[in-house]
């Protein structure tokens, strides 16, 4: 294993963005460091860090070299010393490397990211939902858009994670499944009518 190899078995991108001081959430989210970010907008994978707001993306070495300002082989030796490894030290339960991804069709990667597009200002609705709309007391009637941000924050998550990091023969499937679907065609439709009220 050279030292790429050895630094990516061992270390995952949350592990070395909770290192490098990144408050990460309970969903995986942070705030992106790469553009001006309000909400947490930038999931972290184990093997891979996506930006919804503005597109970053790469594995733990990526994401060290752009904390740092360092060159790949200089975030991964910073990776190497900071977490104890090294080649007279390999990594405790290494993790085995992931296989390549089957390649996606252009049309393929257009829905992917299509539905990504949607599915994150959809949940940057509900999020915004959960707050606003939040009870004051225990004897105040639940709106029905905090309810809904209970109900489908969850779902959205898993829906974007899957977009986002699944397997690629994965990714197609769920785009085509939210395509064809009902979820995409009433988010579209909640959100331009809640855009169509802010701009009158």
């Amino acid at each position: 294993m050279n030292l790429f190899q050895t630094i990516k078995a061992a270390v995952t991108v949350k592990q070395a963005a909770a290192l490098y001081g990144l408050p990460i959430t309970t969903t995986g989210m942070t705030r992106c460091l790469f553009h001006e970010d309000h909400t947490p907008s930038m999931k972290l994978n184990d093997a891979c860090y996506y930006c919804f707001g503005c597109g970053a993306t790469g594995d733990v070495i990526d994401l060290t070299a752009r904390l740092f300002d360092l060159s790949s082989l200089q975030a991964a030796r910073k990776l190497a010393q900071d977490f104890g490894l090294g080649p007279d030290k390999p990594p405790s339960g290494a993790v085995a490397l992931p296989k390549p991804l089957a390649t996606l069709s252009d049309a393929q990667q257009e829905d992917i990211a299509y539905c990504l597009r949607v599915l994150h200002d959809y949940r940057d609705l509900l999020t915004q939902w959960q707050t606003e709309f939040a009870p004051l007391s225990p004897e105040e009637p639940l709106n029905e858009r905090f309810v809904e941000a209970l109900h489908m924050l969850a779902t959205v998550d898993d829906l974007i994670n899957c977009l986002a990091f699944g397997p690629a023969s994965r990714k197609a499937i769920v785009a085509r499944q939210l395509l064809a679907g009902q979820l995409l065609p009433m988010v579209e439709s909640r959100l331009d009518s809640i855009e169509r009220k802010e701009t009158a």
